[in-house]
């Protein structure tokens, strides 16, 4: 039966300075490449064998695969980069401190930014340092100035029956190395989370949530490698 990876990325460089990221490209921290490691370690203790890995076009999820596929014995899975497994942008919010943001605009309107289900953050300013417009990772795409968690699985949504699901259809063992919040749009996609619910779900760091799929790829179970940082999921 066909078995889904989800991993976060370990902690980043931005994660360590209380910065909003989002599709800014910054790298891990000694203790994320940690995190990363052990997660494929936790993947070889557990007799997985991944056939596919899916990632995004950021440094921070493309080294956790790398490092998790290394530490799984499985350097020599192909891999699969796509930007629509980005982190969720937080538009004008890029690069801002969030205690010093909670403290301008107050810590409610804040935790609405970064935790409702639907309401984005203000868009990225035209004169933001933080515009991916001339990327070339994203030649030809229609990118977003902000997004909401709803507006992140729009975007996640076409990818994964496009691309994750038909890998997952054939029977394989897929890793997905992404983002708090486009494993989040996962997670609601697969167990039909209700939108006022999937705020409260939490995906930690390095930690491999192993989900195991029907033939219509609906969760027949599902788990956290490390049960000892294991968070709440939704019943299967």
């Amino acid at each position: 039966m066909p078995t889904l990876i989800l991993l976060r990325h370990g902690q980043s460089q931005w994660n360590l300075e209380d910065k909003f990221t989002g599709w800014v490209d910054v790298d891990l921290t000694p203790q994320g490449e940690a995190e990363a490691k052990k997660g494929g370690e936790l993947i070889r203790q557990a007799g997985l064998a991944i056939d596919t890995c899916f990632t995004s076009v950021l440094t921070r999820a493309i080294r956790t695969s790398w490092l998790a596929l290394h530490g799984a014995g499985q350097a020599f899975v192909p891999e699969i980069k796509d930007w629509r497994l980005n982190e969720r942008h937080y538009g004008g919010l890029t690069g801002l401190n969030k205690t010093e943001t909670a403290a301008r605009h107050g810590a409610d309107q804040v935790k609405v930014w970064r935790r409702s289900y639907d309401k984005p953050p203000p868009p990225l300013p035209d004169d933001s340092p933080y515009d991916f417009a001339k990327d070339r990772r994203y030649a030809g795409a229609v990118l977003p100035r902000t997004e909401s968690l709803k507006t992140t699985l729009e975007r996640v949504q076409p990818y994964w029956a496009a691309a994750i699901a038909p890998k997952l259809s054939a029977g394989e063992t897929v890793l997905v190395a992404a983002h708090g919040n486009s494993l989040r749009a996962i997670v609601k996609l697969l167990f039909a989370v209700p939108d006022d619910a999937i705020v409260g779900v939490e995906i930690p760091t390095g930690n491999p949530l192993v989900v195991e799929l029907d033939a219509a790829l609906k969760p027949t179970a599902a788990r956290y490698l490390d049960e000892a940082r294991a968070q709440p999921l939704p019943a299967v």
